[in-house]
């Protein structure tokens, strides 16, 4: 991970030439942390030592996807990139899916810094309790963090045509993931399921004593000036902890930002001390790739790519929703894409797969 020990200023002005007319190169603008409650600032992806052309290229691909919704782009702290398609503006709320996920990871290391969870590995029935009475042995020993790393050991297959709908619309959302026998002994295997992630959401409403996005206002978007989020409603009272949650664009420049300045914004620390690093290290030996997005696997609620020629993390949604953090470039990219409708149009890996190649192969490769 990187220091950001780098200086927080202009770098250099350098000046050409000896008439009185002689032309001045961009100020080159060096690596700033950012107050992340402040209007961003912005600069030419010249000014941060990118390529202009590869952006250029980038978004001229980007257009080609009629599914995007924007493109954006922090380099060295500035706004340096940021389109909109399709109608799509800077002021729309996008329903970015599963980076709810990683959402709800930061709030779960925030509650254990404030001591509403005593530790990562407190048993999940310890708060489940008053909910759904007790649980039997196997399902209460599952933990807070077997569920941040999807190891919560639920017969469960999400890549299934219904699995996830057949949730969404039980209208029983704990019954229905908790009724299930379990596949595996918790923590020991991988395997994606969203209605783990919000049972994770309704244990921490529970420890924390209010609801999610109260609690998400108070401690995580108020503090880092995201002034605006929807999420998605459930019966019950509840809203949908493992997706649906609704930002701009912007703001989730705003949440990668805070994650490469490693939970920092305006000398203030959001995050607890070293979280975004363990959030964000490998979990698991596995990896699996798609087209050029190779070599990932996974970490807690967040998607890392450690092999790559700048090792980089990611929060993924269906559907073409990213956010990209790329410390060693101080680099964070962002796309929403529009998901409904995606499966009769060619399905959703095909539309990720053509937002992540313009993300690696223009956007970060022009910041190289």
């Amino acid at each position: 991970m990187s220091t950001h020990a780098r200086p927080l200023a202009l770098l250099s002005a350098l000046i050409l030439g000896a008439c009185s007319d002689s032309a001045v190169t961009p100020e080159t603008i060096g690596f700033e942390e950012v107050d992340l409650v402040a209007p961003w600032r912005t600069a030419t992806v010249a000014q941060v030592g990118g390529s202009p052309d590869a952006v250029d290229r980038g978004v001229k691909n980007a257009r080609a996807n009629h599914r995007l919704l924007s493109l954006l782009a922090v380099k060295n702290g500035r706004l340096v990139l940021e389109e909109y398609f399709a109608g799509n503006r800077s002021d729309s709320l996008n329903d970015v899916r599963s980076i709810t996920k990683s959402v709800v990871s930061a709030l779960a290391g925030i509650a254990v810094e404030e001591g509403h969870l005593e530790s990562l590995d407190d048993p999940i029935s310890a708060y489940l309790a008053p909910v759904v009475g007790e649980l039997d042995p196997g399902k209460g020993a599952i933990t807070v963090r077997h569920l941040l790393t999807m190891t919560g050991g639920f017969a469960w297959d999400e890549d299934g045509p219904r699995e996830y709908n057949d949730w969404i619309l039980s209208g029983e959302h704990l019954a229905h993931l908790l009724d299930r026998p379990l596949a595996d002994e918790p923590g020991s295997s991988f395997e994606y399921n969203s209605a783990a992630v919000h049972l994770l959401g309704v244990v921490l409403e529970e420890a924390v004593g209010r609801p999610l996005p109260a609690y998400a206002d108070e401690v995580l978007f108020g503090p880092i000036g995201v002034a605006a989020a929807r999420w998605e409603p459930l019966p019950g009272g509840r809203v949908n902890g493992g997706a649906g949650l609704d930002l701009r664009p912007r703001d989730l420049a705003r949440f990668g930002q805070l994650f490469l300045q490693e939970g920092r914004s305006g000398g203030r620390q959001i995050l607890p001390p070293g979280w975004a690093e363990l959030s964000t290290v490998e979990r698991f030996g596995w990896r699996f790739g798609d087209g050029s997005l190779q070599g990932v696997t996974y970490g807690m609620l967040w998607w890392v790519v450690p092999s790559a020629p700048e090792p980089f993390f990611f929060a993924w949604g269906y559907g073409g929703q990213y956010v990209v953090v790329v410390p060693e470039l101080e680099l964070v990219v962002v796309a929403t894409s529009n998901w409904r409708g995606v499966r009769s149009d060619g399905g959703a890996d095909r539309y990720e797969r053509a937002t992540m190649t313009v993300i690696l192969e223009d956007i970060i490769a022009a910041f190289r």
